[in-house]
């Protein structure tokens, strides 16, 4: 039975994937910036099979050899934590450095000799920001945003996911690391934390109408539980390679409001291809996020 890494532990994706690996009865070992906070970690402890075979390790990406103890010996790693830190103004010189550092690079796999593959965490966000996204729909694996596009409607989130791919991309192959990228849309279901983080907060903001309105966005969105078997699937079938996207029905936040300029759709067809059951639907999706909210008492 091989044995992960799985990178930023505590993160939305990372804790699904160390307990979907725990129930498999794979050996786990996971990084977060801070082992001792409880109040993050505890929950992975919990899991089944943690005690007996999760490791949880010190790690940040900023850090140079960190991750050198956590991945050393491993048969692959899931490589999804990733330094999003989405600026207020204008300034995009300095943003890009933070996530950069943060993907696949040479010297962080410099003493991982027996990592086989790598499945890095990237974003349709890197695929779907580009001039002419409407007229070359369906989107796909071979489709990249457009850096400049990203700059010119401040989509930092965006630029950073784009850039920060093409350098984990560049960096495999100098390397020489079996890098292979699954490429989730908006990713939505129930919860693990004690408190919701990232795009969960969003949901959870417009659900109890914190937020003054939908945003006026055209996404995808796929289910956690799907995100999670993809990723295993990436690591685990040999036959797959390059990017993967990952998306179920692409929609607006809200029916009675036009898309943005950037209508779109996304094309699925290599990882079903590969083995993945077909995607859950909106409807299953927020349903189990919401009631996930209800059974945690925030709603």
């Amino acid at each position: 039975m091989p044995e992960y890494c799985v990178t930023g532990g505590t993160g939305f994706i990372a804790a699904y994937l160390v307990k979907s690996l725990l129930e498999k009865g794979h050996l786990v070992r996971t990084t977060v910036r801070d082992p001792g906070d409880v109040g993050k970690v505890g929950l992975l402890r919990e899991f089944g099979g943690a005690k007996e075979r999760l490791k949880i390790f010190k790690a940040d990406l900023l850090e140079e050899g960190s991750f050198d103890e956590a991945i050393q010996g491993v048969d692959g790693v899931f490589h999804t934590a990733s330094p999003v830190l989405v600026p207020h103004d204008d300034d995009i010189q300095n943003y890009p450095c933070s996530f950069l550092r943060g993907s696949i690079t040479p010297r962080m796999f410099k003493k991982a000799n027996t990592v086989k593959r790598v499945v890095l965490t990237s974003s349709c966000s890197s695929i779907r920001y580009l001039d002419d996204a409407q007229q070359v729909s369906p989107l796909n694996e071979s489709h990249w945003s457009d850096p400049e596009y990203c700059k010119r409607y401040n989509l930092w989130y965006a630029y950073a996911k784009t850039t920060g791919e093409k350098e984990a991309w560049r960096s495999a192959k100098e390397k020489g690391i079996d890098l292979v990228v699954v490429n989730p849309s908006f990713v939505v279901g129930p919860l693990l934390a004690p408190q919701p983080t990232s795009t969960v907060l969003l949901i959870l903001a417009i659900v109890k109408g914190l937020r003054g309105e939908y945003p006026n966005m055209t996404i995808g969105f796929v289910h956690i539980d799907d995100v999670v078997a993809a990723h295993i699937l990436a690591m685990e079938n040999k036959k797959a390679s390059g990017r993967l996207v990952c998306s179920s029905s692409v929609a607006h936040w809200c029916s009675s409001q036009k898309g943005d300029n950037n209508p779109h759709s996304m094309d699925t067809t290599k990882i079903a291809t590969l083995g993945l059951p077909p995607f859950k639907t909106i409807e299953e999706m927020f349903d189990d996020c919401i009631k996930s909210f209800q059974e945690k008492g925030f709603l």
